[in-house]
């Protein structure tokens, strides 16, 4: 008997088949509410891209409720012809120039709503560019004044899908109004509306970036997909997806910095068996953790950069970012295999990230997720500000078996604010590169153009570029010749304002405009230049009828370090206030400007007053009082701010003086707020600082303490003690760098000999004995036998006694003779120093120059480290 095939199991057979073929497998997630509709549609039709039915609205029972006059009422158009749109619900739209609501009833929980966007002109009353509306729904503001076409256009062109979360409550019905703005028109191809599972996005848990807690998002917060990436993998497309039809793109290099690009994408392994132990399967499809991105297996490399990824965000909301893991290589089977360091936002998500010790073992999917808050201003002319999404390999082997990193999938979602708008601003339209192709009625289609047209074309041209030429050419002449011109603004009748979106409270720092800028500075007259520095220039202005005088520091825009240090000032210093610390005026960052406007400092640097320059030397109490003014000021930073906060900067130059001679802390651009806790106790993050003046400990590992301000206010010591620079090349090599040749003498009892010479004499012994003592103390290699600033604060301040104590006393002065011999100031068993141009490895000597263009002080001009020996230095002495 022949073997035969019932219709069930060939029914059967035939279905698996077909999965097979649409490389698909059932939905994992089923939801309960999955509503398609093709606006200005009617009947059904069904799609390619997602195989799902979408319904037409008209006549339906989801048919919208009009408001407005009866000539306004909302049109029913065929989108023209795109090959990138030419399915549902693309293909029609409804078009309205009064305001219109979707009222569907739906079931209570929690809820996507997708907008889907063709903007086209469908006919001369709809024109494409003259769409511009606000979206609201459940009591939130999807989208404000939205111009489909301009967005469209600014990514990529139609079709443009919008992605929304909120909450349904019990016996609610979803209302979704589109009101056009003035003159305008609102428009709408399809809306989708898919149940979520409970929790998938609405959690409890999410860490707090920068602080203690975790951040709740409950059924009162509304978010917006931002992106949705398979890091490392291919597109999945909305039916590949566990059932709720969300989009991955997948081009993650897009967002790559320069150096993160050469890292490698992983292979996809097709046959490991994913477990889903940890999370829930409908989390993400399978394909996102199998395959990703990692930094590779070199060691040497990976500790020297970061994998990073730069992802542009509207600023002033707080940000749900959620990272996908799943361990997937052969090597990595352990705890510790493959741990690594994560930064969002220049802050410490994660001090040891271990995917296995998440998750338990190999494919095992897991996902961690964050808040983020992006309350900086942009900068140069921009709207978005960039999150810096950063894995870094850890630099010590003990604690992980490859130093690599490794992510598979992520999320960003937009948190709505107080006011519960999700809205942000419009991208600047992309300019016209070319001419419109002619219309099908002119009758010059399919012709030749007249050569009239032609000649006039180009003599119009010319003439255009002559105008331009000759504009430039007078502006560049004008701006020298109208200094008399520009009036002297009175600041104090201009109210306090903010930038746009600037998060800044506006009673702690004023927003200038660049017209009040310019008539404080006499319109950047050189005669007003106080200071040079690698970022820009720095002006003396007045402010307030020219009773107030300002220092205003006008940093170059085409500055990338510049723009990252004018918002970090502005941040730190707007919440600062303390009596050592120079208090930030305000700021302008109007036309791509980056100015900075402070107390004026009327004695100017400490550095000023100690060496190379025409000021007399200043008397050696006078420097004590300055040096606890400037402890006080950096011990304030770390631990009196709200969040401990690393200067990163101590120098000389950044120490000034006002008119009653109290030193204050000043620039603030490389300073870094740190939220590490007692089982965290340091930032690992690139190297930033001035040559001379760098923690030697920080240079080698890359993290950051408080005490590496403590070595460079060690060095600042030794300046004020020795009245020379932390570097300099025109001296023996042994001498080039103060603090190791401080400690040298200081091993050799000899210090007395670098001494200031117009100190000799004016200095109580036992105060120097105790001064020294402080210096050398800060100048430990080893960071953990520095002393804290509290500690230097009261040494500085005994020091001080002892030198008021002994003035008009019997007490010896300077060092004590025994003979020929000098008897050694404060002698110690310190292991000297070797200056940081010379490796720890006793390799060639080689110290790396830069340009005078790019005199900044950072290891790096991004989020990115660079190799250990290459980093510039500011060779300026008056610094930034």
């Amino acid at each position: 008997m022949k073997p035969t095939i019932t219709p069930l199991y060939l029914s059967l057979f035939l279905h698996i088949l077909t999965l097979l073929v649409a490389g698909q497998s059932p939905a994992i997630y089923s939801p309960v509410d999955d509503i398609t509709l093709a606006c200005g549609n009617s009947g059904q039709q069904s799609t390619n891209f997602d195989r799902r039915i979408w319904i037409g609205d008209i006549s339906s029972k989801y048919s919208p409720i009009e408001v407005g006059k009866s000539n306004t009422t909302s049109q029913f158009r065929k989108a023209p012809p795109s090959s990138s749109a030419s399915q549902p619900p693309y293909t029609t739209a409804r078009l309205s120039y009064s305001e219109f609501t979707y009222k569907i009833p739906l079931s209570p929980g929690q809820k996507f709503i997708r907008l889907h966007f063709n903007p086209a002109t469908y006919n001369p009353d709809f024109d494409r560019s003259n769409s511009l509306f606000s979206v609201k729904a459940g009591g939130f503001t999807l989208l404000g004044d939205f111009n489909a076409s301009v967005t469209a256009d600014f990514y990529g062109g139609p079709p443009l899908i919008r992605e929304f979360c909120v909450n349904v409550e019990t016996e609610q019905s979803l209302n979704i109004t589109f009101t056009p703005a003035k003159d305008a028109y609102a428009f709408i191809n399809g809306i989708e509306i898919v149940s979520m599972p409970t929790s998938l996005y609405y959690t409890s848990s999410p860490k707090f970036i920068g602080r203690e807690t975790s951040y709740a998002i409950g059924n009162g917060t509304a978010l917006e997909m931002v992106y949705r990436i398979n890091i490392g993998g291919s597109p999945i497309s909305p039916n590949e997806d566990t059932g709720m039809y969300r989009n991955w793109e997948a081009a993650d290099d897009q967002y790559l910095d320069e150096a993160s690009k050469k890292f490698s994408v992983l292979p996809q392994n097709n046959t490991i068996k994913l477990n889903f132990t940890t999370i829930p399967e409908y989390s993400a499809p399978k394909a996102v953790y199998v395959t990703g991105r990692s930094m590779g297996m070199n060691k040497i490399i990976n500790k020297n950069y970061n994998l990073t990824w730069v992802l542009p965000l509207d600023p002033k909301f707080y940000y749900l970012v959620r990272l996908h893991f799943c361990e997937f290589e052969g090597d990595i089977i352990n705890y510790s295999d493959r741990s690594f360091q994560i930064y969002l936002a220049n802050q410490t998500a994660e001090e040891l990230a271990d995917v296995i010790g998440w998750s338990g073992g190999t494919g095992i999917p897991v996902y961690r997720d964050y808040v983020v808050g992006m309350f900086m201003s942009p900068v140069g002319g921009q709207k978005k500000v960039d999150l810096f999404l950063v894995l870094s390999a850890l630099q010590k082997d003990s604690y992980t078996s490859y130093n690599d990193a490794i992510l598979n999938g992520l999320e960003i979602f937009k948190l709505n604010d107080s006011s519960h708008n999700l809205a942000g601003p419009n991208p600047d339209p992309i300019p016209v590169k070319t001419r419109p192709k002619p219309s099908p009625n002119s009758p010059n289609n399919g012709k030749s153009t007249p050569m009239a047209a032609i000649i006039a074309g180009v003599v119009s041209g010319l003439f255009v570029l002559s105008v331009l030429g000759f504009f430039v050419f007078w502006r560049g002449r004008k701006v020298k010749d109208s200094q008399a011109k520009w009036g002297m603004l009175s600041f104090s009748t201009t109210k306090s304002t903010q930038s746009y979106g600037s998060s800044l409270p506006s009673e702690l720092c004023h927003h200038f405009s660049l017209a009040q800028i310019r008539a404080a500075t006499q319109n950047f007259d050189d005669s007003n230049i106080i200071g040079l520095g690698g970022f820009g220039n720095v002006y003396k202005g007045t402010i307030n009828g020219a009773s107030t005088p300002v220092a205003i520091k006008r940093l170059k825009p085409e500055s990338e370090q510049g723009a990252l240090e004018f918002t970090t000032e502005i941040e730190l210093l707007s919440q600062l206030r303390h009596l050592h610390l120079v208090s930030l005026v305000g700021y302008c960052d109007d036309n791509r400007e980056m100015i900075l406007v402070y107390d004026y400092m009327e004695n100017g640097t400490l550095r000023d007053h100690l060496y190379n320059s025409k000021n007399p030397p200043l008397p050696w109490e006078q420097r004590l009082q300055a040096c606890i003014g400037a402890a006080r000021g950096l011990h304030y930073l770390h631990t009196g701010a709200k969040r401990k906060i690393i200067h990163r900067d101590v120098k000389s130059t950044n120490i000034l003086l006002d008119d009653k001679w109290v030193a204050k802390v000043s620039d603030f651009g490389l300073s870094k707020m740190d939220t590490t806790t007692m089982s965290k106790t340091h930032i690992s993050t690139m190297v930033k600082g001035s040559f001379g003046y760098l923690d030697p400990e920080y240079y080698r590992r890359h993290q950051l303490t408080e005490k590496s301000d403590v070595y460079s206010f060690g060095v600042v010591l030794c300046e004020v003690l020795c009245a020379r620079p932390a570097l300099m090349r025109t001296v023996e090599k042994k001498e080039m760098n103060l603090a190791a040749w401080a400690k040298t003498c200081h091993e050799n009892g000899t210090l007395d000999q670098i001494i200031d010479p117009n100190l000799r004499g004016k200095i109580v012994n036992v105060c120097l004995n105790k001064f020294v003592e402080i210096a050398i103390s800060c100048l430990h290699d080893n960071g953990n036998e520095r002393p804290s600033m509290n500690d230097i604060v009261g040494g500085l301040e005994f020091a001080l006694n002892l030198q008021q104590s002994a003035e008009g006393s019997d007490l010896d002065f300077n060092v004590e003779k025994k003979g020929d011999d000098e008897v050694p100031i404060m002698n110690s068993s310190d292991v000297v120093f070797s200056g940081i141009w010379e490796e720890s490895s006793g390799s060639n000597s080689r110290v790396t120059k830069t340009s005078s263009s790019d005199q900044n002080s950072t290891a790096s001009e991004s989020i990115k480290g660079l190799s250990g020996t290459v980093f510039s230095e500011i060779y300026d002495p008056n610094g930034r």
